[in-house]
């Protein structure tokens, strides 16, 4: 009998611990506490006995996961609305502000961060406290007579761009229908007005430089974002077809990224057919692939809060045309001679007029069938051979598709960005263009994307694989009734 209770006892035990429901982490698993310690100990080098002020995200007024902004997950990793962090140069203490325990969102949404003794110990803060006692710690900085640092430019969340979040807010407040502040405004004039003693300066410019170069977990993650690109661009060579549209393409990636835990996309997909490619930014996915159409695919996820950039073209089906073979072949050869060019400790620009050169050896020996493809080919190398006196290789990437950058003058280990020119004949809505993911070593480069097919031989025999959206597609689905 002893025994029957026991086995029951037992049981009953371990029933109820098989339905309790798994616990989402607290804290990002994205990096470990330490990783985040690491960078708030750069800031406060850098402001010295000032104090860094920092306002997360707020929530949204949509059923959407909440994604905090990139400036406060950067120096804390915490993943809840309407966080404070003050990181203080003079104590060398970081700390925390959190909104109490809101049990009504938790019987709908499980625990959240709050503030305590768990918090600290997840975060790796010295104290996480409730967000009401920010006041008083404002005010302590302000008696202080202390510098304080604030983010001046408007928060990025996912798949937003430095740029893009700057000239949203700028028409936002021209806009005399309209008129709002960003929130990073609002913030400073709000700490102005309650602790008029501090004296604000701009936290962005640190964190920008501390941003472009990135830590050794920094790059696995970036490389992880980049794996998944190249997944997503491959099962969509191996998809395409005439008839298939552009939207069907693209849902190619946003299954990839999902499958894979990605937060989202760094940015809408750009999936082109034809002369759609010729709009570089072009996001309608209305298209259908016709046969004889090249099709750029742009795409990549929002992974751990950082972004790729891969891009790929490839025939809609799976055959290059003679003239198209010309053109992409050509292309290649001067994208591949820029590409051999970046190297450690080299200013951009020398890298630039390096590889022009070496274009400009490769057009010459080029056998072209038609005079428009020579000069296409002509001006796409003469473009390299005088470049600006600031010119970057393709654009920074990180946190941001189009990530945020610093002062520099060469290029050093751990700087991450891609390359990506083009080469047009506008009068016949031309287009070509490739991009790689490519991070500076002590010795070289790594073209993290290198693994997705470039050849155009390669390129055609992926194409020739059997694609999973086959198989659906065989497999049928109901007609929805009228």
């Amino acid at each position: 009998m002893v025994v029957k209770k026991v086995l029951v006892a037992s049981f009953v035990c371990l029933a109820a611990l098989a339905v309790l429901p798994a616990q989402a982490p607290l804290f990002t698993g994205a990096f470990p506490p330490e990783e985040f310690a690491a960078r708030r100990a750069r800031v406060m080098e850098r402001i010295g006995d000032g104090a860094a002020v920092l306002q997360g995200a707020a929530e949204s007024p949509a059923y959407v996961k909440f994604r905090q902004n990139n400036q406060f997950f950067y120096l804390t990793g915490v993943e809840v609305p309407r966080a404070i962090a003050i990181v203080d140069g003079r104590t060398r203490r970081t700390t925390v502000f959190l909104q109490p325990r809101d049990e009504r969102a938790e019987r709908s949404e499980g625990p959240a961060l709050v503030p305590g003794a768990e918090a600290e110990k997840l975060t790796g803060a010295d104290a996480v406290r409730p967000r009401e006692e920010f006041a008083a710690a404002l005010a302590a900085l302000a008696a202080e007579g202390r510098t304080v640092y604030l983010p001046h430019r408007p928060e990025a969340l996912g798949a937003a761009t430095p740029g893009y979040t700057q000239m949203h807010a700028q028409k936002s407040a021209a806009d005399p229908w309209d008129g709002r502040k960003s929130r990073e405004q609002a913030f400073i004039d709000s700490v102005r007005a309650k602790a008029p003693a501090v004296t604000i300066k701009d936290l962005d410019p640190i964190l920008d430089e501390l941003r472009l170069v990135k830590s050794a977990r920094e790059i696995d993650v970036m490389r992880e974002s980049t794996r998944l690109a190249g997944l997503a661009m491959m099962e969509a060579m191996r998809a395409a077809r005439p008839g298939l549209y552009e939207y069907e393409i693209e849902a190619i990636g946003d299954y990839i990224f999902k499958k894979h835990n990605a937060q989202g996309f760094a940015y809408f997909g750009l999936v082109a057919t034809g002369t759609n490619a010729a709009w570089p930014h072009y996001h309608a996915a209305q298209a259908r692939l016709m046969d004889g159409d090249l099709v750029l695919f742009d795409y990549a996820p929002d992974y751990k809060y950082y972004a790729s950039d891969v891009t790929r073209m490839f025939p809609a089906n799976g055959r290059w045309s003679a003239d198209q073979r010309e053109l992409y072949t050509v292309y290649l050869k001067m994208y591949q001679a820029l590409m051999t060019s970046i190297r450690p400790n080299a200013e951009p620009r020398a890298i630039l007029v390096e590889a022009g050169g070496r274009m400009q050896s490769i057009v010459s020996a080029f056998t072209f069938s038609s005079e428009k493809n020579r000069a296409a080919a002509q001006r796409f190398a003469a473009g390299f051979t005088q470049p600006r006196p600031n010119a970057m290789l393709g654009h920074w990437i990180g946190m941001e598709v189009h990530d945020v950058t610093g002062p520099y003058t060469t290029l050093k280990p751990g700087m991450m960005f891609t390359i990506e020119p083009a080469l047009t004949i506008p009068e016949d809505r031309v287009y070509i263009r490739l991009e790689d993911a490519i991070v500076i070593t002590e010795t070289g480069y790594e073209n993290m994307s290198g693994f997705v097919p470039v050849d155009p031989d390669a390129i055609e025999k992926l194409m020739a694989e059997e694609s999973p959206l086959e198989r659906l597609d065989r497999r049928g689905a109901p007609t929805a009734s009228r």
